[in-house]
């Protein structure tokens, strides 16, 4: 071989490890999933966990701190985060902007329009010590109830920066980790959707190197934005298949990941 040839074999070279690095980003692999479930329900307890359980995969749970769901089954809820799943911050009483278009379903006591921002940043913080009192953790991530960010224009989360690694919002994308917005985390709302759909989802975040976070509500049920648990073991059945290329993982630890890999740009 001549020293052309050398140079050329180098440089493919160079070129192929770069390109697998670059689109491994992801711990390893090329891209996250990030499975979460909003509002605490008995669904979760009783269907969700054992099925993440089965195939060995971690789930976020975000619970609202009043929920009856969580003060009658605090034992499972310990035992679920015992055992590697996250219990995230939903806010003490799921408080929603009831000022906006499709929202009859706020009552007055959880307007969040009617909010000051520090009742708001009072009732997270209350909800933490909750959830602390139940998993013994003090780190774990916060999810806007109805994807609502802002009081009267002003960002409440600024203030529970501090409190904590991330918040998963609801608009939809496929952002490169550099540029992860980690106070309005992107995610992509489940309602009614086929395996097929969430595979397209994953397989886009794969394609483009980004990660993705699927926002599940009802599984099988108990909620009105629901998904059939057929379609739900399905997609497990998938991401199982694609353990080598896809980090499935809680929300902290992915929201971990990206913060550590954003500061060392």
């Amino acid at each position: 071989m001549n020293l052309k040839n050398i140079l050329i074999a180098g440089l493919i070279l160079i070129f192929n490890t770069s390109y697998a690095q670059e689109t491994r980003n992801w711990n390893g692999k090329k891209c996250a999933v990030v499975l979460t479930y909003d509002d605490a329900l008995n669904i979760h307890l009783d269907k969700v966990i054992p099925m993440l359980d089965a195939y060995k995969f971690k789930g976020t749970f975000y619970l609202i701190g009043s929920a009856p769901v969580v003060s009658k089954r605090l034992t499972e809820w310990r035992a679920a985060a015992k055992n590697g799943h996250e219990l995230g911050n939903h806010t003490l009483n799921h408080p929603c902007d009831g000022t906006l278009p499709g929202r009859g379903f706020v009552t007055a006591e959880n307007d969040l329009s009617r909010y000051t921002v520090a009742r708001a940043v009072n009732e997270i913080r209350v909800t933490n010590t909750l959830l602390k009192a139940i998993d013994g953790k003090d780190e774990r991530t916060f999810a806007y109830p109805c994807g609502d960010l802002t009081i009267s224009d002003t960002l409440y989360y600024n203030f529970l920066k501090n409190d904590f690694v991330g918040a998963r919002g609801v608009v939809s994308a496929y952002p490169q980790l550099k540029d992860v917005n980690l106070s309005d985390i992107t995610a992509f709302a489940q309602i009614g959707s086929t395996a097929a759909q969430m595979i397209a989802q994953i397989e886009e975040a794969e394609k483009t190197g980004s990660f993705v976070v699927l926002l599940f509500h009802g599984v099988g049920g108990e909620h009105p934005l629901n998904i059939e648990l057929e379609e739900h073991r399905k997609l497990l059945e998938y991401l199982k298949k694609k353990e080598k290329d896809i980090w499935v993982a809680t929300m902290v630890d992915v929201a971990k990941y990206i913060k550590k890999g954003q500061n060392l740009r």
